[in-house]
């Protein structure tokens, strides 16, 4: 599957804006880590489809997902296995499924992170631009703010990529701001 024919099962699946742009956010910030990792160029097309994907069956069957788009959509889309694990493996309590592999544990670790950075984001008049690790840390402890995004998952992300949370958020902002 290349990115024209996901960024078209992205828009046939999820016609909601909002989190068209989440899971393209998520894609960047997914392909952007693969980049500083080295990763080669087909390692980094499968992080980014990792990343734009991940969120498939969300808006249609939020019961079910992603359990729904792994069984129903992806069999027939060509994805490698590490992508479709790694989706799995982004929802540990709907699936059973822990990220472990080094794919799985980006992706976890992009998820919700991006949708709280994006409403911090929407605060600035500068957007993503010289966004600080503070500002987002201090917004974390505000339960209220962007209250259906997990904490714990930020921090578990954080720490499953064996980076500084702080580092983890400047990194994002930057991808962000360019993307």
């Amino acid at each position: 599957m290349d990115r024209n024919e996901a960024t078209a099962l992205l828009e046939e699946w999820i016609p909601n804006e909002n989190l068209q742009r989440h899971c393209h956010m998520v894609a960047s910030a997914m392909e952007a880590y693969a980049r500083k990792l080295g990763k080669d160029t087909r390692t980094t097309e499968n992080w980014w489809l990792a990343g734009l994907l991940h969120d498939l069956d969300w808006e249609k069957k939020p019961d079910e997902h992603p359990n729904y788009a792994l069984d129903h959509i992806f069999p027939d889309t060509g994805l490698d296995e590490e992508v479709i694990e790694a989706i799995r493996a982004h929802a540990p309590e709907r699936t059973g499924a822990e990220p472990e592999s080094e794919i799985a544990r980006y992706l976890y670790a992009c998820d919700e992170i991006s949708g709280f950075m994006h409403a911090v984001a929407l605060m600035r008049p500068e957007g993503f631009r010289g966004m600080k690790a503070k500002s987002v840390t201090k917004k974390m402890k505000d339960k209220r703010f962007a209250a259906n995004v997990n904490r714990d998952d930020i921090h578990k992300g954080a720490g499953l990529i064996e980076t500084d949370l702080g580092d983890h958020i400047v990194f994002l902002a930057k991808v962000f701001e360019n993307s």
